[in-house]
């Protein structure tokens, strides 16, 4: 009898060691993506072509950058390493390094998540990565930034369509990633309801000036299974700097096929100063063609217009062609 006690109590004691055993078991993913790209501008051949996100001049075949995201996971924490070299990672990260994300979270709750490190911005409808942007060419209203923060985070998700967060962060314009002044920081909101996002940030902006508000509204709709037009309105203004920017953006996406979809980008964008505003509006024809499960070819039109000559140049107009190939894993 006490062998069979013995024997059951054994189990029982491999079988819970077991149990904790998988229960440590962390999870570890690697997703990445590379994109490259041809762009030409059709009115002057000579320069170079609006709205492709890089650090050198957009015209002949250009490379955009290599992004490759470690993440791994185990219980309630967990680590993300959002690596990114490239002209396109340049232009968009002005950080030391190729550090495009560098965070820890903590799943305190089931509602309630927190992060601290450096992380994209919670703000605007386009993002850095070619992967998750409809248009290859980015707006204006992205341009004007920010792109990134490093601070802290709060997520609490009130419901299945109802979230909210709040963020301390640096300055987003601080280059170096470090914060020497101990009452310039960033604050930060959003609020969503069903996919329809306000977000907020107040503060020092990096570049000189404390009182810098940005607002945003980010939203969406499906109109049906094969339609869905997306919507971007953002209103910046520092009264120490006496200037800001406004502007929206229309998105309009059709699916065609399960391989090729069609989409256009109409965005009107004025920056306020006391010197002088100016104004300029852009028209985007994207077709976006699915060649492998990996693989997408995009080849896009586009047409920036400003009566104020602030574009490539000094033009009145510019038009331009762009041919990228996106490969994401």
């Amino acid at each position: 009898m006490k062998k069979i006690i013995f024997v059951l109590s054994l189990i029982c004691s491999l079988s819970a060691s077991a149990q904790e055993e998988k229960k440590e078991e962390g999870k570890f993913t690697l997703s990445g993506s590379v994109d490259t790209y041809y762009a030409t501008n059709l009115s002057t051949p000579s320069l170079g072509t609006t709205g492709v996100l890089s650090d050198v001049t957009s015209n002949g075949f250009g490379l955009g950058m290599a992004n490759t995201v470690f993440s791994y996971e185990k219980g309630k924490a967990g680590v993300v390493a959002d690596l990114a070299f490239g002209p396109r990672a340049n232009a968009a990260n002005a950080y030391t390094g190729a550090i495009n994300q560098l965070y820890a979270y903590y799943q305190a709750t089931e509602s309630i998540k927190i992060t601290l490190g450096q992380f994209n911005t919670f703000y605007g409808y386009e993002v850095i990565s070619p992967v998750t942007n409809f248009n290859y060419t980015v707006s204006y209203l992205f341009n004007a930034g920010p792109f990134s923060h490093t601070g802290m985070k709060i997520d609490y998700a009130a419901s299945e369509e109802l979230s909210f967060m709040i963020a301390l962060t640096n300055p987003h314009g601080i280059v170096d990633g470090a914060n020497t002044s101990s009452d310039a920081y960033q604050f930060g909101f959003q609020t969503g309801y069903k996919n329809q996002y306000i977000n907020l940030a107040y503060g020092s902006d990096g570049f000189g000036f404390k009182d810098v508000l940005y607002l945003d509204y980010t939203g969406g709709l499906d109109l049906s299974d094969i339609f869905y037009v997306g919507i971007n309105a953002a209103y910046a203004n520092s009264n120490d700097a006496d200037a800001g920017y406004q502007g929206a953006a229309l998105y309009l996406q059709k699916q065609f096929s399960d391989s090729f979809s069609l989409g256009f980008r109409s965005e009107f964008f004025k920056t306020t100063s006391s010197a002088e505003d100016a104004n300029v509006s852009a028209f985007t024809l994207t077709g976006s063609n699915t060649l492998t499960e990996n693989l997408k070819l995009i080849t896009e039109l586009r047409y920036d217009t400003s009566k104020d000559r602030i574009l490539i140049g000094g033009k009145n107009s510019v038009t331009g062609l762009v041919i990228a190939a996106v490969y994401a894993f």
